[in-house]
């Protein structure tokens, strides 16, 4: 059978509008009906022009439907500004057009203050990951991200450079025996911790809440899957950071990236739909529905949110007080940032709600962790407080291919290539997590200079990430 894939540009070329028409017409093509391209081509054009023909059809009955109800639709729709916000971008050569495409509809929101796009962005769903956004009173779900208070968390310990050489295979056992990793994946009842997150009252904010403590008790203390991570490699003071309170040297640290699991991700998938039924927008700015900050819902969704970013705080807690105690080292310090987060902040004089998806807080003297990739160097930073970038700086070095184009592209005997001349040792991951499917991180450094000074930095050794193939990231 012919490959009947159908794409917007072919409905456009049918007569179909950038709406919601066009978005179930593409549902449908998805379900690759017995029809081949042609076929197709012909029928989706019959239906634009006469839908009241296929309002029994089994297959195309959705689309005559709302084609019969667009003037309806449209009239309910709540418009967008006519011109976009201007807005800062960084590093923007090598920002994929698709981030652009949606951080300009993000701007058009009549409820958009501000907003700024990172260096690391790409292409997302709603906001696009990278970037920032200023609100008044709307807080977006998906400007937040389905991973809601996904963090870096960094351990430095008393302990040198050295260590990791002299107990290379200690640290790799010591990973294995206290992470745990993968969608959906967790402990069984007689291996979970308790935590104090678990008496958290905001737990009984509603019965959707309510009905996740059981997996969230589950997953205490584990990672999802996608780019997240628990390694361990070599911090580097180049100077002695009076504020940290740490003097020049090398040490043993343990860096951790991961969010707030099923929570966030139920939690998130939940305050989408209703938004989506509150909001309507039009359909290219479909996936920014917000709730307004002060109706229940609105409410709801930012206790739902905090409570999923207390618990991703809580499981890497749970994490490096498990390592720490099994390696028997004392901390030098402790930094942790989180981004897929909304924060109330002031901006030019007035309240906002900031979204930062994918993108670290970067307020003066903020401190925070940008990794790299597993065979890259990361960099523990503070912020400048740079109001135009909204106080943000990026959270990585941002992907520069699909999962699906690094997986089809990039060679295993590369990745081994590249692991062993770092000397860096791998547990688990897949190619879609391969350096080489990411942004230069040095490249994307260069582009925020005037957003965050680099106070360290972190070179992954041992580094742990899914191998069940998982994508919860």
């Amino acid at each position: 059978m012919e490959n009947k894939r159908i794409n917007g540009n072919d409905l456009i070329a049918l007569g179909y509008k950038e709406n919601h028409a066009m978005g179930v017409a593409l549902k449908i093509n998805k379900k690759r009906l017995d029809f081949n391209r042609e076929q197709m081509l012909t029928l989706f054009k019959n239906v634009l022009e006469n839908p009241e023909l296929f309002l029994e059809d089994v297959n195309f009955k959705p689309l005559a439907e709302i084609l019969l109800r667009m003037d309806a639709i449209t009239e309910e729709l709540i418009p967008l500004k006519e011109e976009t916000t201007d807005y800062a971008i960084y590093g923007e050569e090598n920002i994929e057009d698709g981030a652009k495409w949606q951080m300009n509809v993000a701007m058009k929101l009549p409820v958009t203050v501000a907003g700024a796009l990172m260096p690391d962005a790409h292409q997302g769903y709603g906001l696009p990951i990278g970037g920032v956004l200023a609100t008044n009173n709307a807080i977006i779900p998906y400007g937040v991200g389905v991973d809601i208070g996904c963090r870096m968390a960094l351990s430095v310990y008393d302990l040198p450079a050295t260590y990791l050489n002299e107990n290379h295979d200690l640290l790799k056992s010591v990973l294995m025996a206290n992470t745990r990793f993968g969608a959906g994946n967790g402990y069984l009842r007689h291996e979970r911790v308790d935590h104090a997150i678990l008496e958290n009252a905001l737990f009984e904010t509603n019965e959707v809440i309510r009905s996740l403590k059981d997996k969230a008790w589950t997953q205490l203390g584990s990672s999802g899957g996608g780019n997240h991570f628990v390694e361990f490699g070599v911090m580097e003071f180049a100077e002695t950071d009076v504020m940290l309170g740490v003097e020049k040297g090398r040490y043993l640290a343990l860096l951790t990236h991961s969010g707030s699991r099923g929570l966030g991700a139920t939690i998130a998938g939940h305050y989408t739909k209703l938004a989506k039924d509150i909001c309507k927008l039009p359909y290219e700015a479909q996936n920014l529905a917000y709730l307004d900050f002060n109706t229940a819902e609105g409410h709801e969704y930012w206790l739902a949110m905090n409570l999923a970013g207390d618990y991703a705080s809580a499981c890497h807690e749970v994490i490096h007080h498990k390592i720490q105690t099994a390696l028997g080292a004392e901390l030098l310090a402790k930094v942790e940032n989180h981004h897929n987060f909304a924060w109330k902040e002031q901006f030019n004089g007035e309240e906002v709600i900031v979204h930062r998806k994918g993108a670290t807080p970067a307020g003066k003297g903020v401190m925070g962790i940008i990794p790299g990739s597993m065979a890259t160097p990361g960099f523990l930073v503070r912020g400048k407080g740079e109001e135009v970038a909204i106080n943000s700086a990026s959270h990585g070095a941002g992907r520069l291919m699909s999962r699906t184009q690094a997986i089809k592209t990039i060679k295993s005997k590369d990745l081994n290539a590249m692991l062993a001349d770092n000397g860096i040792t791998l547990l688990g991951a897949g190619m879609d997590e391969a350096p080489m499917a990411y942004k230069d991180i040095h490249t994307v450094m260069a582009a925020q200079g005037e957003l965050v000074d680099i106070v360290a930095t972190f070179s992954p050794k041992i580094v742990r990430m899914a191998d069940d193939g998982s994508r919860e990231d």
